[in-house]
């Protein structure tokens, strides 16, 4: 036999997810491999009628402890730490009785399902499985004679192997399963720190770790020459990395991060309110409103910049309706994301095959707790999710005019926009609908004159003479540094202004405010978005 190959004469089975595992243990006891196993799996091959040794003849120690003490034992790291042809290693396993094992199948205590469904602390602590990360490392260190299996879908290319080489296993593969099973092991650790550090309610723990599961492999990066992969985390958020993908084709690294910018918007809005949509482009929104149908506020929102919006991500609150489809699917649109959708909207959408359609079963909490996470060279940077809601703010009014109860409507409207709008951010919005969005400008008052320009053109494009500026409320994400931004708010016909404050000039900016005949409404809050 080849040096590369290793013939797989004895398996050890340990696995919580039982999917697969009695096919699977089937097909290695049919290949003369002697199966040992431990506790429910143990006997689920057992109840098969599949021959199955107990893990406790091999140590000669019972399970004790509830299960926690069961593979912790010689013979058992011998059996997968021992190097084959080596004397001594051969000589010290022949004289205490330790036989090898040559695969390794294990998948761990489903401690991330327990923190997803609201497991109590010690039910959580329960569910941190100790022997299995230890079996999976020591098999993955010896990966030069043992396999190792962490994941459901290897089982069929383990068999595959087997069968092309007569019982064993190449190098190639060994090596392929060892990765992923340290890449295991290492994201199942960083679920369980990160976890105590919540508990903990350590925002800065001294060393901190993040781990996911590959959902996709993408055909490219943000550009071409990149590569990507889409990783899912243990943080079980409504949104694209939980989504059914009803139809369309695969999304790409900007898809995904355009698509999970719509629907974090558009989650400001209450779905038992109203309808509202967000159209984005490049994760900056272009057009958000709210309507009495989702048709209402998607022809609200599409107003606002019918030109950015082709091409665009389309988020809404509630379950996507034919009439709601028929109106999107008038221009090119990436992506329609919703929480659910009917089966004449499905059907509407179908005709459109390259347009992908995302299910996600519910909204994200815009005020759940949670972590982002930034790459910098040689380090990242990580820090709790913006949570601020302005429902929740103290909002205190410090001009003379204090806003009328619908500009003060309006003002909430934009600064929850605001908040998901790249800055420096500048929003004017009319009657629960964007007007203008100016994004991403390095001086704010850059940022004031694109959204009056914007609101001016999207005036021309529904034939109106006047800007639809004229009348409305602006948000700012952070304070005005000057009172030049303000006042070309003023001029493009604004009436009301929200921003946080704090600026030192703030006394100087609520004055051009007053002599402007505005109100303005500070909330203490900034939403700066890098």
């Amino acid at each position: 036999m080849p040096r590369d190959l290793r013939r797989v004469a004895r398996a050890l089975l340990s696995v919580s997810d039982k999917a697969g595992l009695i096919d699977f243990a089937r097909a290695l006891s049919q290949r003369g491999v002697e199966l040992v196993s431990t506790g429910g799996t143990r006997k689920a091959i057992a109840d098969a009628g599949i021959p199955v040794k107990d893990v406790s003849d091999v140590t000669g120690f019972p399970e004790m402890m509830d299960g926690r003490v069961k593979t912790l034992h010689p013979a058992v790291h011998g059996g997968l730490l021992a190097i084959r042809e080596n004397p001594e290693h051969e000589a010290a396993m022949l004289a205490h009785g330790i036989g090898a094992i040559d695969l390794l199948v294990v998948n761990l205590y489903p401690f991330e399902a327990t923190v997803a469904k609201g497991g109590d602390y010690d039910d959580c602590v329960e569910n941190i499985d100790i022997g299995g990360p230890a079996m999976i490392r020591a098999a993955a260190k010896n990966h030069g004679d043992v396999a190792v299996v962490v994941d459901v879908s290897d089982y069929a290319v383990v068999l595959e192997g087997l069968a092309a080489h007569d019982g064993a296993l190449d190098l190639a593969l060994r090596k392929k399963l060892a990765q992923k099973a340290y890449a295991r092991t290492a994201a199942y650790d960083a679920a369980i720190s990160n976890w105590f550090a919540a508990q903990l309610g350590e925002d800065t723990p001294d060393y901190r770790a993040m781990g996911g599961a590959l959902a996709e492999k993408m055909r490219y990066g943000e550009n071409p020459h990149q590569s990507a992969g889409f990783y899912r985390t243990p943080d079980q958020r409504f949104g694209v990395s939980t989504a059914r993908q009803v139809q369309g084709k695969s999304l790409s690294y900007n898809n995904v991060n355009d698509t999970d910018a719509a629907f974090e918007c558009v989650a400001e809005f209450d779905a038992a309110r109203t309808a509202a949509v967000a159209i984005i482009k490049h994760a900056n929104p272009c057009g958000v409103a709210e309507g009495a149908s989702l048709r209402d506020a998607y022809e609200r929102a599409l107003r606002c910049d019918p030109v950015s919006a082709f091409g665009g991500i389309v988020a809404l609150t509630r379950k996507l309706d034919a009439d709601a489809a028929r109106e999107i699917v008038k221009i090119f649109t990436e992506v329609i994301i919703a929480p659910d959708a009917d089966e004449d909207a499905i059907a509407i959408v179908a005709a459109k095959k390259n347009l992908r359609l995302l299910l996600t079963g519910g909204l994200p909490d815009p005020r759940a707790r949670g972590l982002t996470l930034r790459t910098v060279a040689g380090g990242m940077l990580v820090q709790g999710r913006d949570n601020a809601v302005v429902d929740d703010m103290d909002l205190r009014v410090v001009t003379r005019r204090a806003p009328s109860a619908a500009e003060l409507a309006d003002m909430k409207f934009a600064f929850r926009v605001c908040k998901h709008v790249k800055s420096n951010a500048i929003v004017y919005v009319k009657d629960g609908a964007t007007v203008g969005v100016g994004a991403g400008q390095m001086s704010r008052v850059d940022s004031s004159r694109i959204a009056a320009w914007k609101a001016a053109e999207a005036a021309k494009a529904a034939g109106l003479a006047e800007s639809l500026a004229m009348g409305s409320v602006v948000a700012s994400d952070a304070f005005f540094p000057f009172a030049d931004g303000l006042l070309a708010a003023a001029e493009a016909g604004a009436t009301a202004i929200i921003q946080p404050g704090g600026s030192m000039r703030d006394d100087e900016v609520i004055k051009a405010a007053d002599e402007a005949g505005l109100a303005m409404v500070m909330t203490g809050h900034r939403h700066f978005r890098h």
